[in-house]
């Protein structure tokens, strides 16, 4: 039997173009190719997960740039994750010479091994990563995958040679929590068993060498094995990712050989399975698939890793897995093109099963970015539609709602997990209004009417709970019937960094856009509640609520006259404006069916009464409001990064927060635009203009939002260095991805789609260059630099739901214009 080549999509030029798919046994919906300089830059990043928390990272080039980078093992899925393996050890052997194809650097720019230098390029196909070398005329391929379930890492590896060669290979082993490092030398234990050797620390790790078969069990090309007695030696490690951000910059592995297959004439194909073991009392689902086999980890105190009997099945397996996943996008989204694929396999990443064989919460779950955060409640429900309705994974929607409507507590959801798995935090005040807007998209999407019967009543429960008043400081004012939340030296919105006792964006009050969640989980539930004939809880205070935005929220000095948004860059507009079923595209359906809900019990359809539209403000609106700029202040103390603007701070159109007092923080960040985005918030056109005008002069970036305005004196343009320096510039001017869809979405509802179009180009070029088909945290407010997690839950799903959002948008308009020329072409 002669294997098929693992690739069957060639790739094209070096300079990153997109490689044409065509028909093979699997085909690849998404494919990116790298020239080796490109392919060398250890910045560009590669993340393969499985399912469970766990995940392999490590830089295109095979460099561990992190002390997260290599395989890390999750104990307790998807938290208590241990570092196992930081690179696989690769050694060559032509005509006597010898060459490691591993690089790991040691310091600054100086590496241990030479892999970097016989790169010839890498390729990306639905992102699993292929490696290609060259050294002494032998050529070295290869892959990686991460099995679903397993907590396992296959490399998979193809020699061409004319002449006998023999690879070497094992690996730089450690035994650590993902967040930790070794200061001395692990203390390792390997015992070797034939093509199998145990690596015991207090945790336990497999490593499994197999070759590639025919049908009659015999190894392709005769390959000669000889399993080594393991000689581990330290290896200081230096990582470069870590030193930028002020972290620990060393670890020390213990490296070690564990085979030398020689090849004969030809070259042939060998692979490595590294796997890590539970430790005692842990337990994780069965593993199965093809090429996979064995009982997996099953019961309590068992440490049984799943078994590979043929790992190039099991990464077939996984290719046509991916596969499926972007096909499944395609399908639902109608917009067949390489960024759905890529951001639909993408989105998998983020999707984790939690708390199998625990008493606690259970379910799927999102883990909010890799490499270091666990799964969070508010990431979860603003990614919610991206990550499934998007890609069609409505099972995955529904049994995500559910996992967090488990966990609900006096009206608030999780805003994160624990990292060790004991148990919750609950200080989010959006969190469980994302929730409710996640519901009822999931609603509009599915017509499950079935679905929103069972967690109707949980939804009202979460907001009688706020009504009456829960943790925090959060509850209903019953003078205005808006949010109010916050009490000292707690975060609660989205804006949430806490330094020691320093909340550095309190927003303690009644933030703007929580008061638009408050409006859209209200409107929610009162057009689910229609929808399914019963009588809603909360239209009064609705009605109240709407009103109270409108006193309390606008500046009413701001000026109202900015040009026309079409015109600040000069970009064409089409002159068309979003109706019918594409205006409900806009808040997140992909199954257009306007306003319908199924009964999945009788298949009767049920129709939802249209919500009343905000009533237009005419005149001047009541309320009195604080002078510009009364809330700028400069006093952080800081004296890093901070500068005056270079124009004067001008207040902002929509005030973010209103004070207990009634007075308006007046600074200009990206929450108006988040606001204005929700369906439920009164605003006419003169004013959302107006915002959407001092949004691009001093909000938007090529990709995303600056959280403060560069004029305001607080501005910190750099993201950078210590974290006490990252994280007081987290929501201080730092750029953020995510919020750049709702900004796309007020500008498709004025029909700018072209605009629209152009504001995402950044972030779809972003894609290829640093966190290789995802999109990272956030940016350097001042020169763009992607940081923190160059793999973001939210930063993906919101990119991927904004693309969409516009390609229908131009679907619609070519549509339009074909029908208008067959109309022109018939009356001639």
């Amino acid at each position: 039997m002669t294997s098929a080549p693992l690739n069957t999509v060639p790739a094209n030029s070096a300079a990153g173009t997109p490689a044409p798919v065509t028909p093979g046994p699997v085909t690849s919906a998404s494919a990116y190719t790298y020239g080796p300089q490109a392919a060398r830059n250890p910045d560009l990043e590669v993340l393969l997960t499985d399912g469970q928390g766990g995940f392999a990272q490590s830089s295109l080039a095979g460099v561990p740039t992190r002390c997260y980078s290599g395989l890390v093992v999750s104990q307790q899925p998807p938290v208590s994750r241990f570092c196992h393996l930081v690179s696989p050890l690769e050694r060559l052997e032509v005509g006597g010479e010898s060459v490691d194809l591993h690089a790991l650097e040691v310091a600054p720019g100086v590496f241990e091994g030479r892999g970097l230098d016989l790169l010839t390029g890498a390729t990306v196909w639905d992102l699993l990563p292929e490696r290609e070398q060259l050294w002494r005329g032998v050529w070295v391929r290869r892959h990686a995958c991460m099995p679903q379930d397993s907590g396992a890492l296959v490399l998979l590896y193809e020699v061409r040679s004319r002449q006998s060669v023999t690879l070497t290979l094992g690996g730089f082993f450690v035994d650590r929590d993902m967040h930790a490092v070794h200061t001395s030398a692990p203390r390792l234990h390997f015992t070797p068993h034939g093509s199998e050797v145990r690596v015991a620390g207090e945790r336990s790790t497999r490593v499994t060498l197999h070759t590639r078969q025919d049908s009659a069990g015999r190894a392709l090309g005769q390959p000669l094995i000889q399993a080594l007695t393991p000689h581990p030696a330290p290896q200081r490690v230096y990582y470069r990712a870590d030193a930028a951000r002020g972290e620990t910059t060393h670890d020390v592995t213990l490296g070690c050989p564990l085979w030398s297959v020689t090849l004969p004439p030809g070259g042939g194909e060998v692979a490595l399975v590294v796997q890590g073991v539970t430790g005692p009392g842990m337990t994780g689902p069965g593993v199965t698939g093809p090429g996979v086999t064995g009982p997996g980890m099953t019961g309590p105190g068992t440490a049984q890793p799943a078994e590979f009997s043929d790992p190039w099945a099991a990464f077939e397996a996984e290719r046509t897995r991916r596969r499926a996943l972007a096909e499944r996008a395609w399908q639902t989204t109608g917009v067949r093109d390489e960024l759905v694929a890529t951001l639909a396999v993408a989105a998998d990443a983020y999707l984790v099963r939690r708390g199998a064989g625990r008493g606690e919460a259970r379910g799927l779950s999102v883990i909010a970015g890799y490499p270091w955060f666990a799964d969070w409640g508010r990431d979860a429900m603003i990614a919610l539609s991206g990550l499934t309705l998007v890609t069609g994974r409505l099972e995955d929607a529904r049994e995500l709602l559910l996992t967090f409507l488990g966990q609900r507590r006096r009206g608030l959801i999780p805003n994160h997990f624990d990292e060790s798995g004991r148990g919750a935090g609950y200080n989010t005040v959006d969190a469980p209004l994302w929730l409710a807007v996640a519901l009822e998209r999931y609603a509009r999407t599915t017509g499950d009417a079935l679905f929103v019967r069972q967690t109707l009543p949980a939804l009202r429960e979460m907001l009688g709970a706020l009504v009456q008043g829960t943790d925090y400081g959060i509850g209903m004012d019953p003078a205005d019937a808006l949010l109010r939340a916050g009490e000292p030296g707690v975060q609660l919105t989205w804006m949430d960094v806490k330094i020691h006792d320093w909340v550095v964006t309190p927003r303690h009050g009644k933030p703007v856009e929580i008061q638009a969640l408050w409006l859209a989980a209200l409107g929610a539930e009162l057009r689910l509640s229609q929808a399914l004939g019963e009588p809603p809880r909360y239209a009064e205070v609705l009605e109240r609520a709407h009103h109270s935005f409108k006193a309390q929220f606008w500046n009413h000095s701001a000026d109202l006259t900015a040009a026309p948004t079409a015109t600040l860059l000069g970009l064409g507009q089409l002159g068309t404006s979003l109706g019918g079923a594409l205006s409900d595209a806009l808040s997140g359906d992909f199954v257009l069916e306007d306003d319908l809900l199924r009964d999945s019990s009788s298949g009767a359809l049920l129709t939802t009464a249209p919500s009343s539209a905000p009533t237009p403000v005419s005149g001047p609106l009541p309320g009195s409001l604080s002078g510009p700029g009364q809330a700028v202040t400069g006093g952080n103390g800081l004296g890093v990064g901070q500068r005056p603007g270079t124009a004067p701070a001008q207040p902002a159109v929509l005030a973010d927060v209103v004070g207990a007092g009634g007075e308006q923080d007046l600074a200009v960040r990206p929450n108006a635009v988040i606001a204005l985005a929700l369906a439920d918030t009164p605003v006419v056109d003169e004013q959302l203009d107006a915002v959407l005008a001092q949004t691009e002069r001093e909000l938007l970036t090529p990709v995303g939002l600056h959280t403060l305005s560069p004029h305001d004196p607080r501005y910190l343009g750099n993201y950078g260095g210590p974290q006490l320096l990252r994280d007081a510039a987290y929501h201080q001017g730092t750029v953020w991805p995510w919020p750049l869809a709702s900004y796309v979405e007020l500008l498709l509802s004025r029909g700018e789609i072209n605009r629209a179009r152009a504001a995402l180009a950044g972030l779809t070029g972003h894609v290829w260059e640093a966190g290789i088909g995802h999109v990272s945290e956030v940016f350097s407010g001042d020169t763009l630099a992607p940081g923190g997690c160059p793999f973001q839950a939210w930063s993906v799903a919101e990119l991927l739901r904004a693309h969409v959002l516009v390609s229908l948008s131009e679907m619609q308009v070519q549509e339009e214009a074909r029908q208008r020329l067959a109309g022109q072409t018939q009356s001639r």
